[in-house]
């Protein structure tokens, strides 16, 4: 008597099928899942990095959306796409490597159970797997990403494109420095834990409301994004900090402890949530705001982003399955 499959929280994962094509469909639907993130989230992106790499010192933008306003009037629209190249290339391997990572983890632990479902935790740490692992891949994507993020005008130019900006860290430093923020980003990156830890959660709450399929993965995508960005946002902060102070010997920040310490000197405690805003409304906005100047760009971002990303690859594993 054949045994029954593990129930899952997923859509279509497949964890009792240990086949080569079904290790292979988790980096293939992550491909799509990267796509998708460029083109809904970049231009949130960029308005999060620039309003990180600034602060009270060079008052050059009051908020996110007066970061918004500016950098359309200033440099046009298609600023907001500023760095979407690196990305582009690199978050299809970069998604593909990490929801690979996480659907691989995820069998060979439900091999481990055998008729059991995963965990909360074991989904987390198929997460924290995915995110740890892919932050080799990240670390040199999001550098290059971030400087040419920041480059405001003429004045602040210093890279052509992003070939050119990887060429100068390569020359000025050595093929090393592409890999500079390596740690910042392993911390900001295992965070994917708690994404992957509520996503579960919130697929198996969600499925008792009797909803679509698409519907569970597009709204638990949305609310696991939100989690992991309440964690998550202080390491993102220094790692682009870190990443982006000029390229000049010795450098303004050694490690990013000091990037840590700076941030926390110059605007305290609410200078690691600089480029954030909770939608939350009344009396509770205006003392948050004041506190962490500004959730915006990173929630207004995550929802819509991370859900339609999510979404993608579930229907892409879909598809292959």
């Amino acid at each position: 008597m054949a045994r029954d499959s593990p129930a899952q929280s997923t859509a279509n994962a497949k964890l009792d099928d240990h086949s080569l094509y079904n290790r292979f469909r988790g980096f293939a639907a992550g491909v799509a899942s990267g796509v998708t993130k460029l083109a809904v989230g970049h231009p949130f992106d960029t308005i999060k990095v620039r309003l990180q790499t600034s602060g009270k010192e060079d008052g050059r933008f009051k908020g996110p959306l007066d970061c918004l306003m500016k950098t359309v009037r200033n440099e046009g629209f298609r600023a907001l796409y500023k760095g979407a190249t690196p990305p582009l290339i690199g978050w299809m391997f970069m998604d593909s490597i990490m929801l690979g990572t996480l659907h691989n983890a995820r069998l060979i632990q439900q091999r481990w159970n055998g008729d059991k479902p995963l965990t909360v935790f074991q989904h987390g740490l198929a997460g924290l797997a995915g995110g740890l692992t892919v932050s080799f891949v990240a670390t040199p994507v999001e550098q290059v990403k971030a400087r040419l993020q920041v480059q405001y005008d003429a004045a602040t130019k210093v890279y052509t494109g992003p070939i050119n900006c990887a060429t100068q860290l390569v020359r000025n430093n050595g093929i090393t420095a592409l890999w500079n923020g390596l740690l910042p980003t392993m911390l900001f990156r295992s965070w994917f834990f708690v994404f992957w830890a509520s996503y579960d959660v919130f697929t198996r709450e969600l499925k008792k409301l009797d909803l679509s399929d698409g519907s569970i993965t597009f709204i638990a995508g949305g609310l696991s994004a939100t989690c992991f960005w309440l964690g998550a946002f202080p390491s993102d902060a220094v790692k682009n900090r870190y990443m982006t102070q000029p390229d000049v010997k010795p450098k303004r920040f050694p490690t990013p402890m000091s990037v840590a310490q700076y941030i926390y000197r110059i605007d305290g405690w609410r200078g690691f949530y600089r480029g954030k805003c909770l939608d939350i409304h009344g009396p509770a906005l205006v003392f948050l705001t004041s506190t962490f100047t500004g959730f915006l760009p990173s929630f207004l971002r995550a929802f819509p982003t991370n859900a339609s990303a999510v979404f993608m690859f579930e229907t892409v594993m879909r598809l292959l399955a």
